[in-house]
């Protein structure tokens, strides 16, 4: 009921001020609908997380943009794979439809998600937080053919003008109609099971009224071999604008009803050293194509959040379902004052389910740490179910078995509201240039309430279908039900648990910029307050017959329950003040310089509950856990020439972080410090086009309350070197080109032993119009079938001898064909 009065009261108050409104011509703030970037990169207006809109040559921030057409030719199979397309970003795109960790120029990803980055939609953040546990912002969010354009903002000014984003905004903005027309495409995947169905449609109702509307439909296996439909679902978006003398209204709406596998580590062979690992996929599992879901683990009995029998849905993988309306309306008043709002309350919901390998060993070592000495192996399910396993050694020809941890999260309230007002004026001063002074107000809540209800299963280390394992003591008793050894994760009773938190965030901003003749120059200051208010519960153990047959046998007698009898409190405020300052400066016109520097934070979510920086009362123990604080110093230079566009930028940043990482169960409290370089570039030369980017970063920790040791350590998984570069070629047509992502090799974990190594991937992609409107691509994503691994769990191995470790690898080589009708 309190979801429904919240959303239909918000329906009717857009409704009402959309009404309400008398009939005149548009101020068109957020149509960079079908803007054109012909006329140079440096010329892409930038309205993201800016005092006031400009150009790239004229304002003093860091600045990107992705066209429609761009983000097509990159051939993504998921919204992160685009992202990293972006300077400065580096986005671990290896998890499948969510669930990427996004970091931006040397901030560290300690656990997961984007904590430094803010991932927007027309300019309102999709989630307040994001990194809140299992529920990263992109796992309720979807590109598709409703985008007119990708901006983002690194540093600068995002610390001022959006929340929780120090280190950058990533904003996905809609279309609005502002032109008619429309388009109707269907791709299908070549060696991988997804089809899907985009399709969009705008224009004039009237001569002071526009609409937009579209989404997608997508349903198959996916890009790995699950032996399952997990990808099945889509999303329709719509807007309307009504236009006035002096200004504009807008409304949107967003109905997201999505589920799409979500890929955790997966066993990979190491070989060699720590300095200079060699990878390669297991005996019967291949790391770029296989993955340990299997139609064998689909369902099974479990316990809800508050401890009642339920039957768990594999196949849901991440769940997605979210409701959104919002109204943006932006005025010019009198005496050169302009008005603008952006509010927008979202019901959000579903879940996370993902095996999770604890540990993989030999098949009998792992009986025998559940069994006991003696034990023995059967088949729980699959073609063999029943059957004893005689030679365990020769299991699969790989003798392994993993224990796996299922990850099972109930998203039971994500919903936010947000509401960006801002009042602006113009001052023309003459010889002395014109001055606009900005002051804002932005409001927002979060809910997080969840539930962690994992189990622990035994399963055969197989790449395709693989079969659940029975466990049998040295007399005979089975330990198993059907394969689950353990209802509750498998590190101790850490991981079945509740939490029902309500954060709420005030934020006061004003911003005031100037300029004179060849020179601009901002500053901006914004106040956050934020009042958080909630319970958690943790876990307690006991015998519960979770089957409901009356019989208390195997896992039943030690079953984790959440201890819904104590839930511990959370009962906190804090506040923190973020500014910046910037110039930029025209040496002429095309070449011009700026720098800046900003201190921003990003506060702390959920991932502080269960820690040492929660009293027993629900207070902070520690007031300055509460927000992680960045200082960044950034400068640089844009320059254009001929067809070409350069934009290159230093950057020094000072990152703070308090933070848990759930996989090691690990609590971090550091300090780090980055520095490096950072060039976009853009060339054109008759039919040839290029645009390339790269990220040059050094990183390193500098303070560690925790772990002293770490001190100097590189930061996990922060290269030396990203790059992107994209060249293509058109006529008669025809486009063929190449998207090329790289990197360099970067430390598994903090203690800088294990490397990853560096990989490039090439995707290609090739467009042709057969007719007028109608056109037909085709593109290969990760030509070369490369093995580029994300992330790892093991920190080390042992030199010159084989070692099973867990990690996270990009896909295999995939390809798809589009039929797209342009009208």
């Amino acid at each position: 009921m309190k979801q429904a009065t919240r959303f239909g009261l918000m329906l009717s108050v857009a409704t009402a001020a959309f009404a309400a409104s008398p009939a005149v011509s548009q101020v068109e703030n957020g149509d960079a609908d079908e803007a054109s970037t012909n006329a140079g990169m440096l010329e892409e207006i930038i309205i993201t997380a800016v005092p006031i809109s400009g150009t790239k040559m004229t304002t003093s921030v860091s600045t990107s943009s992705l066209s429609a057409e761009e983000i097509r030719n990159f051939a993504p199979r998921s919204t992160a794979e685009i992202f990293r397309n972006i300077p400065g970003i580096r986005s671990e795109s290896s998890g499948g439809g969510g669930n990427a960790n996004i970091a931006v120029r040397g901030l560290p990803i300690s656990t997961g998600g984007a904590k430094f980055l803010s991932l927007q939609e027309d300019g309102l953040p999709v989630l307040q937080f994001g990194d809140i546990a299992f529920g990263n912002a992109d796992n309720f969010l979807r590109a598709d053919s409703t985008i007119s354009q990708i901006q983002a903002v690194r540093g600068g000014s995002a610390s001022t003008f959006a929340q929780n984003s120090p280190g950058g905004v990533i904003n996905m903005i809609s279309k609005t109609g502002a032109q008619e027309g429309g388009s109707i495409g269907i791709t299908r995947g070549i060696g991988f099971d997804r089809t899907q169905l985009d399709f969009e449609y705008g224009g004039p109702l009237a001569d002071d009224l526009s609409f937009h509307v579209g989404g997608f439909y997508r349903t198959g296996e996916g890009t790995r071999n699950t032996g399952f439909n997990g990808d099945d679902g889509g999303q329709i978006k719509a807007n309307i604008t009504k236009d006035f003398e002096n200004g504009y209204v807008r409304l949107y709406f967003k109905h997201l009803n999505d589920r799409e596998t979500t890929f955790l580590p997966m066993p990979l062979l190491a070989t060699g050293t720590n300095e200079n690992p060699k990878f390669r996929s297991v005996e019967g599992f291949d790391a770029k194509s296989d993955t340990p879901h299997s139609p064998f683990l689909l369902s099974g009995l479990g316990l809800d959040g508050e401890n009642n029998r339920r039957r768990l849905d594999l196949d849901d993988g991440i769940r997605a379902l979210s409701t959104a309306i919002g109204i943006e309306f932006e005025f010019d008043l009198a005496d050169d004052w302009r008005i603008s709002n952006r509010g927008r309350y979202s019901e959000n919901s579903g879940g996370f389910v993902a095996p999770f390998p604890a540990s993989v060993a030999s098949a009998s070592s792992l009986a025998e740490q559940i069994g006991g000495a003696g034990a023995t192996l059967g088949y729980a399910n699959g073609p063999s179910g029943g059957q004893a396993i005689a030679n365990p050694a020769a299991l699969n020809g790989n003798g392994l078995a993993m224990s796996v941890a299922l990850f099972d999260v109930d998203v039971n309230d994500f919903d936010n509201f947000a509401n960006d007002l801002k009042l602006a004026k113009s001052f023309e001063m003459g010889d002395m240039g014109d001055v606009d002074v900005t002051f804002g107000y932005y409001k927002a809540s979060q809910n997080i309430n969840m539930d962690w209800v994992w189990n622990s299963f035994l399963m055969e280390v197989k790449g395709k279908d693989a079969a659940l394992l029975d466990v049998f003591d040295a007399n005979g008793q089975k330990q198993t039900l059907n394969g689950l050894f353990q209802f509750g994760d498998p590190f101790g009773g850490c991981c079945t648990r509740n939490y029902n938190a309500d954060y709420d965030t005030d934020a006061p901003y004003a911003s005031v910029s100037w300029i004179t003749g060849d020179l601009s120059l901002d500053a901006s200051l914004r106040y956050t307050f934020g009042d958080v208010s909630g319970s958690f519960a943790g876990t307690i153990q006991a015998p519960f017959d979770v089957t409901g047959d009356g019989v208390i046998e195997g896992p039943e007698q030690n079953v984790n329950l959440v201890d819904l009898a104590n839930p511990s409190p959370v009962d906190y405020t804090y506040d923190y003040a973020s500014y910046t300052f910037g110039a930029n400066y025209l040496l002429s016109d095309d070449l011009a310089v700026f720098a800046r520097y900003s201190r921003g934070g990003s506060a702390n979510a959920d991932r502080l509950l269960f820690g040492p920086a929660i009293a027993a009362d629900g207070s902070l123990v520690d007031e300055d856990a509460a927000v992680d604080i960045v200082k960044q110093t950034e400068a640089g230079v844009k320059l254009r020439t001929g067809g070409l566009n350069l934009f290159g930028t230093f950057f020094y940043a000072k990152t703070e972080e308090q933070n848990f990482e759930i996989t090691s169960l690990t609590f971090i409290d550091r300090k780090y410090r980055a520095y490096g370089f950072e060039l976009e570039g853009a060339y054109s030369y008759g039919p040839f086009d290029i645009t390339a980017g790269l990220t040059w970063t050094d990183a390193d920790i500098v303070e560690d309350n925790l772990s002293p040791d770490l001190v100097g350590n590189t930061p996990r998984r922060q290269a030396d070197l990203i790059y992107q570069v994209t060249p293509s070629y058109t006529d008669y047509g025809f486009t063929i080109g190449a998207n090329i992502i790289g990197t360099t090799s970067s430390f598994a974990q903090f203690n800088n032993e294990l490397k990853l190594p560096g990989y490039t991937q090439v995707n290609l992609f090739a467009n042709y119009e057969i007719l007028s409107g109608l056109v037909l691509s085709a593109d290969v994503n990760n030509l070369f079938d490369t093995l580029g691994v994300t992330e790892a769990e093991e920190g080390s191995i042992l030199p010159n001898s084989d070692a099973v470790i867990r990690a996270r690898a990009i896909n295999g080589r995939t390809a798809s064909v589009t039929l797209r009708y342009s009208f």
